[in-house]
């Protein structure tokens, strides 16, 4: 484990069901590639009754057993300020999540804390996932859509990071269809140009219904290594190599045959 603590980065997205948690997976799994210890923090949890199976859950079912924390959860699928309120349950602080993040990030190489929803969505009234990477001296990885609409939701997204004075740290496409159309294959051009962050990750779509073992083994391929390195520059063992393929459009992993028939 790392002697000092490891790196954290935010991960969240341009809204809801654009893919946090599968991206979050595969960032689990192309850390543990590199020959790094990963972390995953989920702030606030909605829509699951207590006992039931999280984000966290599936991050660990793709990518493996990992140290994780979830700070609180309420049974109702909203943002967690209204559903703690609807709940009449107490609200999330920042010093449970921070004291949660940092407790990982001391025996970790890199923290992952996944947020709810957009960057703006309240996780208690007074509390975005802004405040949480502010506090924990955290860069944000954002999560677009492929098609219609990414535009605009990235445009605005990286620039409420920003003028946090916090660093957006790269775009990942958290599903890329078999068969893009041509609002795709534009935005992979112009996301980039227009918010002026890299992609740095690209997720074939169906990739979180992949056996597990799989999913392992072709994760490292959808996130570009290059910047995996730099990114993470600080906790990387000076004995570790890239030997992963670079997350190009034409390179990264697509699903198996048998998932390629049920998606198309």
């Amino acid at each position: 484990m790392t002697a000092r603590p490891g790196r954290v980065l935010a991960v969240t997205g341009t809204s809801t069901d654009v893919g946090k948690t599968i991206v979050t997976a595969a960032l689990v799994a192309a850390v543990a590639h590199a020959n790094l210890h990963a972390a995953v923090c989920k702030p606030a949890q909605t829509g699951v009754a207590t006992g039931e199976a999280g984000d966290l859950a599936v991050v660990e079912a793709l990518a493996g057993p990992i140290d994780t924390a979830e700070c609180v959860r309420y049974p109702e699928p909203l943002a967690p300020d209204t559903a703690a309120r609807r709940a009449a349950m107490p609200a999330l602080d920042l010093d449970t999540v921070t004291t949660a993040v940092r407790g990982l990030a001391a025996d970790h190489d890199v923290t992952l804390v996944e947020g709810a929803g957009g960057i703006l969505v309240r996780l208690a009234e007074d509390l975005t996932l802004l405040d949480v990477a502010a506090a924990t001296d955290a860069a944000v990885v954002v999560v677009v859509p492929a098609g219609l609409g990414a535009l605009n939701h990235a445009e605005l997204t990286v620039a409420a990071i920003a003028a946090r004075g916090l660093r957006p740290a790269g775009l990942i496409i958290g599903s890329w269809p078999v068969e893009p159309d041509l609002a795709m294959v534009c935005n992979r051009t112009d996301l980039p140009r227009l918010t002026g962050v890299p992609i740095v990750g690209t997720i074939p779509a169906g990739a979180g219904a992949l056996d597990p073992a799989e999913f392992r083994r072709r994760a490292p391929s959808w996130i570009d290594p290059g910047w995996l390195r730099r990114e993470f520059a600080r906790a990387t063992p000076t004995t570790a190599t890239d030997t992963s393929p670079t997350a190009s459009p034409s390179s990264y992993d697509r699903p198996s045959q048998s998932l390629e028939g049920v998606l198309s």
